[in-house]
């Protein structure tokens, strides 16, 4: 196994190595270039993967969202491959320093570690293992999770630890284990790659506490450049992952987020068992494979079972099924063994499957975050798609339920006790020890600590600030996380609005990710019906009512609720993303003429 990356004619080093000596004279990307159409079959590189590659290998980190099958898996791939091969930067080939990471030390410069990837589910770090070893053979890439006996989680160490792994997958709750983490610090990581990076953001979908310590985590492994990868992040997402992952500068690279391949419709209900039936008669008629969302695990059950009387090739795929039974699930939909997999927002991360021909959710988002992370599973072949969501307007009191958290002003208090009787910084393990709370409870609450800034996740620990008063620190912490519930409420509101406009509903969704779409895009039910054509859309351009301009992007500045950006011009109303109170739609008169609104400078 340890030829996998020995310098051979055809070793995958060999290959970085060859690419590395291009003419850079002619084409500073020129080794990159090569590595990826030599070793990894990408000849054409898209929009955004060159520009990734460069800055990662040059010590910078990187944000890249883009859907599933758009190639943010290469971004890290090649970077990594190519430093692992013996050059950073073709620059300095030449004699010249590669540009070095804002926390990176002189050591950094000669990192030749393997590149850590965190990945969130067992399923997909297999998958891209499978990729990279068909790619690269040998041991060039290895994973170290739950699933693997312990000779085959010791032979991966080994590997790695050697040098002959470029890769090693880890799932995030490997990370929470110290002794993890101090192996990993000695082997000098390369990279430090977050798949599915909005799993770090408690404004996301798909929230996992586990990803919140990845930025203390990367702190501790030396700070090597981080690629977050994700198929979509709205704007607040986007700030909470840097924040999270204590990137400095990064590189965001947002692109592809327009799938114009796949029609959007909404389908509204008044009564709970008619929505029901129209559900199952529409899937039952769709070819597929596809899709079928539900809110909670019964309905996943109830449908699947209504769909297999149907004659369908139905499964329901939930959080309370054994790992075994969700594995057959996964492997049996994508070897096209099922027609529909009727599932919560469990399944579905990192399935790259290019045929489903429909997704249809039963029960609306929390977010339209969620919707459009769960759209984009379908049509990713390019051809026609269908994405339908049922409607009824009392469901998203389930949603508003589902979104509601209370901080817990006792047990941040017994934490903060705790931090203030230490003798200097406390590990998280001695914290849970001391005052009884879980480890993954214990994380969630240090982290609406953190948020304060009177605590703070030192290399040796957790440490509260001296001076630091604990009423009042509690105090914030609440504050804050009734600020972050006040933009989820928004959020749930957003997706009532994307579900009862009569615009373009591609408009509606590309401006809540702050992307400008200027005509209707003729293939959702608005658009075949006229309606969104009778509605006076803004694309941003023209003045604002009393002669006022507020651009899509723009930043302002409202009386009461403080800093926000533009993200949407509808007839008569603007929708402004605020910090603190998440999305607003504001009449435009009321805008202009109470002067609600003025341009940040």
């Amino acid at each position: 196994m340890t030829e996998a990356l020995a310098p051979t004619a055809t070793s995958p080093a060999a290959d970085a190595d060859a690419a590395s000596m291009a003419d850079i004279s002619t084409d500073p990307d020129a080794g990159l270039r090569q590595l990826a159409a030599g070793t990894f079959g990408l000849p054409h590189l898209r929009d955004g993967q060159l520009a990734g590659m460069r800055a990662l290998v040059q010590g910078r980190d990187v944000l890249a969202v883009m859907p599933t099958g758009y190639g943010k898996s290469a971004i890290y791939q090649v970077s990594a491959l190519f430093i692992h091969g013996g050059h950073e930067d073709g620059a300095a080939l030449d004699g010249d320093q590669p540009a070095k990471h804002p926390d990176a030390t002189a050591a950094d410069s000669a990192r030749r570690g393997p590149a850590v990837v965190v990945s969130p589910l067992i399923a997909l770090q297999e998958d891209q293992l499978d990729g990279l070893l068909e790619d690269l053979g040998g041991a060039s890439a290895v994973a170290i999770n739950s699933g693997r006996k312990d000779s085959e989680v010791e032979a991966a160490w080994e590997a790695a630890e050697r040098g002959e792994a470029a890769f090693l997958f880890l799932a995030p709750e490997q990370l929470a284990k110290t002794e993890t983490v101090e192996r990993l610090a000695a082997m000098d990581v390369s990279l430090f790659v977050v798949d599915e990076a909005h799993c770090v953001s408690s404004w996301g979908h798909d929230f996992r506490p586990d990803y919140l310590r990845l930025g203390e985590v990367r702190a501790q492994l030396g700070s090597p450049p981080v690629a977050a990868l994700t198929a979509t992040a709205s704007p607040p997402v986007r700030d909470e992952i840097q924040q999270r992952l204590r990137m400095k500068d990064p590189l965001v690279l947002v692109h592809g987020f327009d799938r114009p391949n796949i029609r959007l419709d909404v389908v509204r209900h008044l009564e709970d068992r008619d929505k029901r039936r129209a559900v199952v008669a529409q899937v039952a008629e769709l070819k597929g494979p596809g899709l079928l969302y539900a809110a909670t695990r019964k309905d996943t059950e109830t449908y699947a079972a209504e769909l297999a009387e149907h004659g369908l090739r139905a499964a329901a795929y939930h959080a309370g099924r054994k790992q075994s039974e969700r594995d057959e699930v996964h492997e049996q939909f994508l070897d096209d063994e099922l027609d529909v997999v009727v599932a919560t927002t469990a399944f579905g991360m990192g399935i790259d499957k290019p045929n489903v021909r429909f997704v249809i959710h039963a029960d609306i988002p929390e977010s339209l975050d969620a919707y459009y992370q769960e759209i984009g599973r379908s049509g990713r072949d390019g051809q026609p798609a269908s994405a339908v969501l049922h409607y009824r307007p009392e469901d998203l009191g389930l949603r508003k339920f589902f979104g509601t958290h209370k901080p817990d002003e006792e047990s941040l208090l017994a934490v903060l006790t705790a931090l203030q009787a230490a003798d200097g910084p406390v590990t998280q393990k001695s914290l849970a020890e001391q005052t009884g709370i879980p480890t993954r409870r214990l994380t969630g609450l240090l982290n609406e600590l953190q948020e304060t800034r009177s605590v703070k996740a030192l290399k040796r620990g957790i440490r509260l600030d001296t001076d630091a008063k604990l009423p009042k620190v509690v105090e914030h912490a609440v504050e804050l996380a009734e600020a972050r519930q006040r933009v989820d409420r928004s959020r749930i509101e957003m997706a009532r609005g994307y579900a009862e406009t009569d615009a373009c509903r591609r408009q509606f969704l590309l401006g809540y990710f702050g992307e400008d779409l200027p005509e209707p895009c003729g293939n959702c039910d608005n658009c075949a019906d006229g309606s969104a054509y009778e509605e006076d859309y803004d694309d941003g351009a023209a003045a604002a009512a009393g002669g006022e301009s507020f651009p899509l992007q723009a930043s302002v500045v409202h009386k009461e609720w403080g800093a926000g950006i533009i993200m949407r011009h509808e007839e008569d109303v603007i929708t402004v993303l605020f910090e603190q109170e998440g999305y607003k739609t504001l009449s435009r008169q009321a805008v202009t003429e109470g002067k609600l609104l003025t341009l940040a400078e």
